[in-house]
């Protein structure tokens, strides 16, 4: 099956790609993972922190934003230490952080999906494809707003293709949305 090229590098990419990449995400606990998971990304490749997720998944209580706010310097200090995740203070704290700020707005969905912008036409190569966009640019300083951390442009724009606020799926993948 024809697909997004940077899906082909590996297996975990082509099933992240198939069944998850582009569709809606429109509930507060799954965009609470994906910013995290986002997040944590920087500076690293995608395919570390999908090898990763399930590590997460345990170590962040399943990514509940109740539970993550509630964590302390202790849970930050176990975190550290599980060579399952990224191991990052600023990184980790992040989350907490963005758990807390999560919990204090009426709904993260509604303010991310408020940044959706129209659809636009399929980008032809991955070169098309921006790492950051007006739309991004916006909902950083909304979240920033907000309390959140480690939420940049190109970090919001990531959030935004993987929970389905933007549709870059190339021209011709099968995964694509149709209108």
């Amino acid at each position: 099956m024809p697909r997004c090229d940077w899906a082909d590098a590996d297996p975990l990419l082509r099933v992240y790609h198939d069944d998850e990449w582009g569709g809606p995400v429109r509930d507060d606990r799954g965009l609470f993972e994906r910013l995290c998971l986002e997040g944590f990304q920087a500076g690293l490749s995608w395919l570390t922190i999908l090898r990763k997720r399930d590590h997460f998944r345990a170590a962040f209580a399943g990514f509940d934003p109740v539970r993550v706010a509630a964590f302390d310097p202790g849970d930050e200090a176990r975190l550290l230490v599980d060579t399952g995740i990224v191991r990052n203070r600023a990184k980790i704290a992040a989350a907490v952080t963005n758990a807390r700020a999560t919990l204090a707005l009426d709904s993260l969905t509604d303010l991310v999906w408020s940044f959706a912008p129209p659809p636009a036409p399929a980008p032809r190569s991955s070169a098309d494809v921006p790492a950051s966009t007006p739309a991004s640019a916006a909902l950083s300083v909304a979240l920033k707003r907000h309390g959140f951390r480690f939420v940049g442009p190109t970090t919001c724009y990531a959030l935004m293709q993987a929970a389905g606020l933007v549709d870059d799926h190339l021209a011709g993948c099968p995964a694509r949305r149709r209108p």
